[in-house]
């Protein structure tokens, strides 16, 4: 099978394309993966039954899809196979707080997929997309855990959603009213950083004593997460 190489930067869409603040949004390849890197829960846009869902589950990628799963029983992952999906990703990094309420804001960086995902079928592909996904979000952890038997494969949905239809955008800075006549107001203004750390590793109270946790686990505590 022949792959193209991944483009590196996205042509936008009638979907993608910016109706407003078109200074926020890229297109850029190297954006959409920070964005992608820097998290491992996304929500997961479908229609079931007529009606919208929106559903929040972890995710991974590689060069060209980006992959959820679920329980085959599961109505979000596979009720219409051919049917478009949109996935987003957002992080947010802290709170604009401005003079008036109307120029407060958000810090974020978010980014939209869209298109018609591929149910994964085989064994071997849908255990590869399983190994980028177990990865992404516990970086070491496939090699330390027992992998997926046959039968926990066929009872897994995994679709993998090509990255070929997505837009970034990335929100930073301070308020925009410094200059406005709500500057001599005399109030305070600025932004209220928000930022995420992993933990010290909680064991299992179940866990027999003695079985300490692995370092890439141990390496995780105390660093930032986004």
């Amino acid at each position: 099978m022949t792959h193209t190489e991944p483009p590196g930067t996205a042509a936008p869409t009638d979907r993608t394309r910016p109706r407003r603040m078109r200074e926020k949004v890229a297109f850029a390849r190297a954006d959409l993966e920070a964005v992608l890197d820097a998290g491992f829960v996304c929500h997961l846009g479908v229609v079931v039954d007529g009606a919208p869902m929106v559903v929040p589950t972890v995710y991974g990628r590689d060069e060209r899809n980006l992959y959820v799963h679920g329980s085959v029983a599961g109505r979000s992952l596979a009720s219409d196979p051919a049917a478009e999906i949109c996935v987003t990703v957002t992080h947010v990094d802290g709170l604009v707080l401005a003079r008036s309420v109307f120029e407060h804001g958000v810090n974020y960086r978010s980014a939209m997929i869209y298109g018609v995902p591929r149910v994964l079928t085989g064994d071997d592909e849908k255990t590869e997309a399983l190994r980028v996904l177990t990865d992404h979000a516990a970086p070491g952890q496939w090699d330390y855990a027992r992998r997926p038997n046959r039968k926990e494969l066929a009872a897994t949905t995994v679709l993998a959603l090509p990255l070929t239809e997505a837009s970034v955008k990335i929100s930073a800075g301070p308020p925009d009213d410094g200059h406005s006549p709500d500057a001599v107001l005399g109030r305070w203004a600025g932004t209220l950083p928000l930022t995420a750390r992993w933990g010290a590793p909680t064991a299992d109270p179940l866990l027999p004593h003695g079985i300490t946790a692995p370092a890439h686990v141990v390496a995780r505590a105390g660093t930032r997460q986004g």
